[in-house]
C-alpha cells in the first residue's frame, strides 16, 4: 500500500463518520440492531487512524505538514470524545448489555491517546515556535562598517 494518501480527504470521511455515530446515540434505536455495525465503525475508525499517523510520521516532506498534524490530531480528539460518550452510562449502548464494550473502548481509547501523543511529539506548532532575532546581511555590514 503505497499509494498515495490523501489526508484530508480521509479525514472528512472519518469526521463524517464521527458525526454520524454521534447522531446515532441521540436517536431513539433498537440498540442491539446498531451495536455490531458501531464497533465495526468504531474499529474502522480507530484503523484508518492508525494508518494515518503511520503515514504522517513516516513522509517528513508532506506538504502543508503542520496544518496535516492539526487536522490529524483535531479528528483524534473528536474520535475520543465520542469514545466517552458510547462509553458514558447515558449511552445507548449500555455496558451491563454488552459487556464487551467496555474492552473494546478502553484499547481505542488508549490506541487514540497514543497516536495523539506520537503526532503532538512529531512537530512544533506555529504558534509555539520561537522566532529568533537574526541579524540580516545588511545589518551585519552595517555594523562591521563595510558597507
Amino acid at each position: 500500500m503505497n499509494k498515495k494518501i490523501n489526508f484530508e480527504d480521509s479525514i472528512f470521511i472519518l469526521e463524517a463518520r464521527i458525526r454520524m455515530i454521534r447522531d446515532l446515540l441521540h436517536l431513539d434505536t433498537d440498540t442491539s440492531l446498531f451495536y455490531t455495525q458501531t464497533m465495526n465503525d468504531l474499529e474502522f475508525i480507530n484503523n484508518v487512524m492508525e494508518m494515518l499517523t503511520t503515514k504522517f510520521l513516516e513522509n517528513l516532506k508532506i506538504l502543508d505538514r503542520e496544518v496535516e498534524a492539526d487536522n490529524i490530531v483535531e479528528t483524534e480528539w473528536k474520535y475520543s470524545q465520542l469514545l466517552i460518550e458510547v462509553a458514558n452510562n447515558s449511552s445507548p449502548f449500555s455496558a451491563s448489555i454488552f459487556p464487551q464494550m467496555s474492552a473494546t473502548i478502553s484499547k481505542f481509547k488508549k490506541d487514540s491517546a497514543r497516536r495523539q501523543k506520537q503526532i503532538d511529539d512529531s512537530y512544533v506548532p506555529k504558534e509555539n515556535t520561537v522566532v529568533e532575532n537574526g541579524v540580516t546581511d545588511a545589518e551585519l555590514n552595517g555594523l562591521l562598517g563595510s558597507a
